[in-house]
Parts: structure tokens; sequence; C-alpha cells
């Protein structure tokens, strides 16, 4: 057993603003399944969404939240996130994270705008802010002495007072994998943060990386936590599509920058879809994406930027015109051949305004968490925003905390438990999983295609807990016991929702109700 004062699971934005913001007052464990900077934050091209203009403003930021939260954001949460973005930007700054520069701008950084802003607002490092921000951070995490990183421990669960007999609901730490030991460890903690990402890896197409496979929101429903609007998955619209290329999205700032879809005999499509074209929110341009490829039997549609000049798509785009030329398409002269492809979790684990979830004693901060922030959809580039605004506030929280007495936490049993016979079980169920959830809970849903789902998410839930109960844990069945739960929790929430809100389309239920409502799952 080893102890920490707060022990951070996950290591993206939100899990390294955290650890930093508390490192100063308080020993500090990052456990992370994978690599420091194997997670989505680094993967994100877009940027960071704040008011830095002088003719921008915070009602503007405000309003175009809402607008493309299609009515389901929190009002007091969205006005405290935009309130605390330009010192969430200037601590980044701060930090050493070297923004693209403008110096024709007053700002001296270059803005840029993407779908659903009506503002350029968008501070970035070219189309890789995630990795120039992830580095930056990481360099200061692995030299603070008060923050040990432990890499390759995949957490298990939660240890709470209900789990040891005690009668409260506090979290005491958790158990996690070391895989490299290849032996379940426990770790003790007067505090713990969820900030594991989001679940995308529960569809088969998806932007995410390998790690988004639902473990925090997995975690904290089964320690008892409410989990709120899980339907609401963001499929981004412009995800490459090549035999060769996992994951890799296409940037909004494109769009943002000019760019043009297209059918492909040329035809431009989004016209005839909102007026905003190009320019509307994700939910939008996906769904006419998907619509036009099912009216046409396209595999995919083009994204074509063309028309601008070669230096200008290889200054504002240099990754993913590097990316795309490694699979023969330059995308200064082609258009570039792009599918929808699941990106984001909307829902999570309900949380305050300081990141604290049901449960004593434990946090959850970015994807991981429902803030109330994103509503029905989130806005381009206020993911980031949010992992830095809830991370220094959960920080603070905890630093406000008296620290608990010390639990001796029971170490993992595995004394009835053997080695597994079959590890082809866990790959043949992982993938019927995000099969049927592509099928069936896509980007357009019906109660006929719910059903069937949770008909086989059923099957598939007993067939792995028997699996759990008998074999040792390893990494792969970790991973999978976590996207059942999480697919359960998606369309459980899916089949509450009797209407067709932003990020969830209904062909039974088609309209929006008038009182915009939350979907709410409580553990039994």
């Amino acid at each position: 057993m080893i102890n920490f004062e707060v022990a951070v699971i996950g290591s993206g934005l939100a899990g390294l603003t955290i650890a930093l913001n508390l490192a100063e007052q308080r020993q500090v464990a990052i456990v992370t399944k994978s690599e420091l900077l194997d997670g989505a934050s680094d993967w994100a091209q877009g940027g960071i969404a704040a008011v830095l203009a002088s003719d921008d403003s915070l009602d503007s930021h405000v309003s175009d939240t809402e607008i493309a939260g299609a009515g389901l954001c929190n009002p007091l949460t969205t006005r405290y996130v935009v309130e605390h973005g330009r010192e969430a930007v200037e601590w980044l700054i701060a930090q050493g994270v070297q923004f693209t520069r403008d110096q024709s701008s007053d700002l001296g950084y270059h803005l840029t705008r993407e779908g659903g802003h009506s503002h350029r607002r968008v501070i970035h490092a070219a189309d890789a802010t995630g990795h120039a921000v992830q580095t930056t951070l990481e360099a200061r995490v692995k030299t603070h002495p008060n923050i040990t990183v432990l890499e390759y421990h995949d957490a298990v669960d939660l240890i709470t007072g209900e789990k040891l007999g005690m009668g409260d609901r506090r979290c005491y730490g958790l158990y996690a994998l070391d895989e490299k030991a290849g032996k379940v460890v426990t770790i003790g903690a007067d505090q713990v943060v969820l900030a594991t990402g989001g679940a995308g890896k529960v569809y088969l197409y998806t932007t995410n990386p390998d790690t988004a496979t639902g473990d925090g929101i997995a975690m904290g429903w089964r320690a008892g936590c409410r989990i709120v609007n899980m339907e609401l998955v963001q499929f981004h619209p412009t995800c490459l599509y090549h035999p060769h290329a996992k994951s890799f999205l296409i940037s909004e700032a494109v769009r943002g920058e000019g760019g043009i879809l297209r059918l492909p005999d040329g035809s431009r499509f989004m016209p005839n879809h909102d007026q905003r074209a190009e320019l509307a929110p994700r939910d939008i341009v996906a769904r006419a994406i998907d619509f036009e490829m099912k009216r046409h039997g396209l595999d995919c549609v083009f994204l074509d930027i063309t028309h601008k000049s070669e230096a200008f798509v290889k200054e504002h785009f240099p990754t993913i015109y590097a990316r795309c030329l490694e699979f023969g398409i330059d995308i200064a002269s082609q258009p570039i051949p792009v599918v929808p492809a699941a990106h984001y979790t909307c829902g999570g684990i309900q949380t305050d305004l300081d990141g604290c979830t049901d449960l004593p004693g434990l946090y959850a901060v970015g994807e991981t968490a429902h803030t109330g922030l994103h509503g029905a959809n989130r806005l381009a580039s206020n993911s980031l925003l949010e992992c830095l605004v809830f991370g220094r506030a959960a920080a603070e929280h905890i630093c406000r905390q008296k620290q608990p007495a010390r639990v001796k936490l029971p170490v993992w049993d595995e004394s009835r438990v053997t080695d597994a016979d079959e590890e082809i079980v866990i790959s043949h169920n992982w993938d019927e999983l995000r099969r049927f959830m592509w099928d069936y809970v896509g980007i357009v849903r019906t109660s006929k295609r719910l059903e069937r789902a949770m008909n086989r998410i059923h099957l598939l839930s007993g067939e792995i807990q028997e699996y759990y109960s008998n074999f040792r844990v390893t990494s792969d069945l970790l991973d999978l016991r976590n996207l059942v739960v999480t697919a359960d929790l998606i369309v459980r929430s899916a089949m509450q929702r009797k209407e067709s809100r932003g990020l969830h389309f209904s062909r039974d239920y088609p309209h929006q109700h008038q009182e915009a409502v939350d979907t709410l799952v409580s553990p039994p």
C-alpha cells in the first residue's frame, strides 16, 4: 500500500492542471494507465476558447455556448467558466506555453474562429495546441518534487467507506493494476480526483485515443455517483477517412478558416442544411454529413481548403498538412476525405463548481465530469477551457479541506481467481460492443435500435462480470468492463430523452420539448 495526500487519476490537461496547482501544498500522485501524454488532450488541435480580444465580450461567449448547447447549459456554470477564461489562458502562458503569435494584433497572439463562435476567440499553437500545452505542463510535472507519476497503472476501482464496511460514503483511495509488475496495488489518498477523459472507444469510429474507455465515469458510477446526460455524445464531423489513418481528426479550424464541405461531384451541401453552413455547430454538421452519405450511398464526403494558398495552409495547419501528406493527400491541392466519428462525451459524473461529486473526498474534472457547461452540444474549444478552469477550482477547494484521519486499507484479494484461459473472449466482446453501439446508438437513433443495444449490453455485462469474478484482472479486461458500463449508461440515458435535442437525435421523437431537462441516472 502507498499513500498520498491527493491521487489524480488521469494525465490529460485536467489532471496536470490540478497536480501543478496542488503541488506547492500537497503530495500528489498522478495515476495514468499509459504514458503521461497518452490521452485526448495531447491530440487536441483547435485551441482554447476565451474572451481575449477587445471586440469580443463575455456575454457573447456565454451566448454562443448556450446556443450550441441547445438550451441545456447550466447558466451559472457557463458564466463561471467564461469569466475565468482569460486567467486560465494567462496561467498557461506563465507556464511557458508558446501560442501562435500575431504581431498585427493588439493582443500579440493569433485568434481563430471555429464553428458556433460569433467572434475570433480561440487562442492556439498552430494546429497542435493540445500537444504544445501538454508537453509544457509535462516538463513541469516531471521536475516537481511533490508530484509522483505512476505510469502504466490502470485504475481498477475506488475504495469507499461503504466497501470497507465503515458506514460512510467517503472515498479513501483506489486499487490500480501495476501493469509492469503484474499486480494490483492499493493507493490511499485523502482526496481522489477522476480526470480520466471520455469514452469515445465505446464506438467503432472515434477520434479518441485507445485510453478513452470511460474509466472514471464507470468507477464513479460503481462508487455511487449520479451520472447526467450520457446520451449526449458529440460526433466530430470531420475525421480523416483513409484505411490506414487511425483516429485522426481534421480540426474545426479548417472550416473556421474557410474550408468547404463538398460531395464527390464537387457540389457544396451545408447551405442546404443550415444558414451558418460550414460554421454551424458540430451536431448539425455531423448529421448533415451522415444524411448526405446515406442519401448518396457514400463512404465519405470531402473538406476543401484548396482555394487558400499553399503558404496559408502550411502555416495554419502544419500538423494536418503533414499527416495527410503521409497518406498521399496534399490538402493544399486536394480535398480531404472525411467522415463523422465519436469525439466527445458531454455527459458524465455530476459535479458542482468546485469539481466535487456526490462522494466526500472524490472530485471529477474534465471530460469525465458533467458540469453543465456543454449542455446538449459542446461548443468548439470549450473543452480545454473547462479542464483549466475546473482543474484550478478543484485544486483550490482541496487545499481548503482539513486532512482526514488515515484509514488502513485492505490489499487486493486474488486468492479465488486464476489466470484467464481464453483471452479471445475479451477481444470478441470488445468488437461486438463497439459495432452495435455504432449501428444502434450513433448519430441518428430510434427506440427500436436502443432496445436492441440494451439487450446486447445485458448479455455482455453478464459475460464480462463472470470473467472479472473468476480471472485475474488485465488492462484489456478493465477497459472492457468500463466500456460496457459506459455503454449501458449511454443507452439508459438515451431511452429517457423523449425528444431530439443537440447531439441526441431520435427519429421517433424528432421535436424538441419547450423545457430543457437533464437526464439523470442514479445508482441503485
